[in-house]
């Protein structure tokens, strides 16, 4: 039962919407304003670069909280695990903004700062590698979750870990779909750092 009822607090902190609340306290709503996501990035774009770091870090802890708190309380790797997938599953459908959300990524880097941080590292430089690069967010961010499994099998990880972290990938690579066809397309708009 109190695996349960952690795996419901993973969901519902990660379901909080950091974005959308930065934004209604600069008098907008994210969700139609830019790309309409309530994302880190989205957030920096129109309402600000500082507002856009506070979501990132919101984002970041909402996975890192409560895939942290799991482990310090001595629950199983498994329990742990379901944890930390609710909290990414509560950032993607949160029932505060009737069950959307955002794209997922810092949230999962939360839970990957928790569970793997040496690896969590490594795919940072990653994401910043490509970011800065192509200054493409979508495609660092992307790439970074599809190396992920890849990353944690070659530190050893356990296996749980890496499948959770497929399973994110493939997660994060549908949630960018329309941000792939416009990169295909050439319509993908660059970030300014």
């Amino acid at each position: 039962m109190e695996g349960v009822l952690m795996v419901l607090f993973g969901y519902l902190l990660g379901a909080v919407p950091t974005g959308y609340l930065l934004g209604l306290r600069s008098g907008l709503d994210i969700r139609r304003e830019g790309s309409g996501n309530v994302g880190a990035t989205n957030v920096a774009r129109v309402v600000g670069k500082k507002q856009g770091f506070l979501t990132l870090l919101g984002d970041t802890a909402k996975g890192y909280v409560p895939t942290f708190l799991s482990l310090q309380l001595g629950f199983s790797l498994v329990v742990t695990g379901a944890v930390a997938l609710g909290a990414f599953l509560g950032h993607l459908y949160s029932p505060y903004l009737k069950f959307q959300g955002g794209k997922g990524v810092a949230t999962a880097l939360g839970v990957f700062l928790s569970l793997a941080p040496a690896g969590s590292l490594v795919l940072v430089a990653v994401f910043a590698s490509v970011a800065l690069a192509s200054r493409f967010v979508s495609l660092a961010s992307v790439i970074a979750a599809g190396v992920a499994p890849l990353v944690f099998w070659l530190l050893s990880y356990p296996s749980l870990v890496i499948w959770l972290s497929l399973v994110i990938a493939l997660l994060v690579a549908f949630r960018h779909r329309d941000n792939l066809r416009r990169l295909a397309a050439g319509a993908e708009p660059r970030f300014e750092f």
